[in-house]
């Protein structure tokens, strides 16, 4: 399968008074043809500054993309026009914000916002055009759409407009389609017809979807393959089973352990992860995660791990390797029960 998006040695900095914040640092990553990839990692960590650095939206000042390449569909995005890239914008790459409320104009009817982007990219006629954002509306479970469509944002409920922001998204049958924590406003009965009409239409349009998300949940379920973002780095990536069944790096082993769990047979505390993330202005000279790391060795202080394959197709930044540690264990047990055995003679 063709990967549709390649990110490439990723750096997005901002350069601010207290220094340089290295909100994206040597991110490398593809996203293939119709499949959907999860971004996760706590507050913080560069997941949405990773998103908006594809659509060039990354507000300058103060930050920048210094480094790197995102090639989309054969093409470097960070090489094209800006008016090249407004034509990618909606048409071919698709965005679903965090808070639809921010993202809706308020004095515009739903009907206004969905025809503006079906008529500056496909060149629809008014009535063509509201005919189209009629049937987009009912695509994603809005009742009475003929109606709905005169409406304006207030008049509709955080889910309602969660599903307005899916049809805008999908209005132009984009290619790809990023959703920047698409539920995280919503309760669960809503995040999962949420989730559910994504997924749904990525089957039938073959749209590839990128989801950002903190809620490990979302990732169990939808995703395809899954990419664990720490300090503005993937510390972890492989299939979302390998990940959640054999996790290689200490954060992503960290997160799936602090996720409630319903097959539990006894009553406990929830697993965290001590301390707080590490502020990106100073150059870390090894493991950003090493402060907080229960794994962590001498050489996590000095020395940087790179991303490398433990697994075939799933590969993690750590010095240690799970699997190694495991079998050195078991072989250490097992001399230690030989030594026994022979001592009693």
């Amino acid at each position: 399968m063709a990967s549709l998006l390649e990110v490439n040695n990723l750096r997005t900095h901002f350069f601010t008074e207290e220094g340089v914040v290295r909100a994206v640092d040597g991110v490398t990553w593809h996203l293939d043809e119709g499949e959907t990839l999860g971004l996760v990692g706590e507050s913080g960590c560069g997941k949405s500054v990773t998103a908006m650095s594809i659509l060039k939206l990354i507000p300058n000042p103060p930050g920048r993309i210094v480094e790197g390449e995102i090639n989309f569909d054969g093409r470097d995005l960070l090489k094209i026009s800006d008016a090249e890239m407004r034509d990618v914008r909606g048409n071919d790459i698709a965005m679903i914000f965090q808070e639809p409320m921010t993202s809706l104009n308020p004095v515009l009817t739903i009907g206004a916002q969905i025809r503006e982007s079906l008529q500056l990219h496909l060149g629809l006629n008014d009535e063509e055009a509201n005919q189209r954002a009629i049937e987009l509306l009912e695509l994603v479970g809005i009742p009475e759409a003929e109606i709905r469509v005169k409406d304006y944002p207030h008049q509709f409920s955080g889910g309602m407009r969660q599903r307005v922001m899916i049809a805008m998204g999908l209005s132009c049958n984009p290619k790809l389609l990023i959703a920047d924590e698409p539920t995280t406003a919503l309760d669960v009965t809503i995040q999962a017809q949420i989730l559910e009409i994504m997924a749904n239409l990525s089957k039938e349009f073959g749209t590839a979807v990128l989801v950002i998300t903190h809620n490990l949940g979302v990732v169990a379920r939808y995703a395809d393959r899954v990419n664990v973002m720490y300090a503005g780095e993937i510390v972890e990536s492989g299939s979302a089973i390998d990940v959640f069944k054999r996790a290689k790096h200490p954060y992503a082993v960290g997160l799936l352990e602090s996720v409630p769990r319903l097959d539990e047979t006894e009553h406990k505390r929830l697993a965290t992860i001590q301390g707080q993330p590490p502020l990106l202005v100073d150059p870390i000279p090894g493991c950003a995660f090493e402060p907080r790391c229960a794994w962590a060795i001498e050489k996590c202080k000095s020395e940087k791990p790179l991303l490398e394959i433990k697994d075939p197709g799933h590969s993690a930044a750590c010095w240690r390797d799970p699997n190694v540690d495991e079998r050195t264990r078991v072989e250490e047990d097992l001399r230690d029960r030989l030594s026994a055995a022979a001592a009693r003679g």
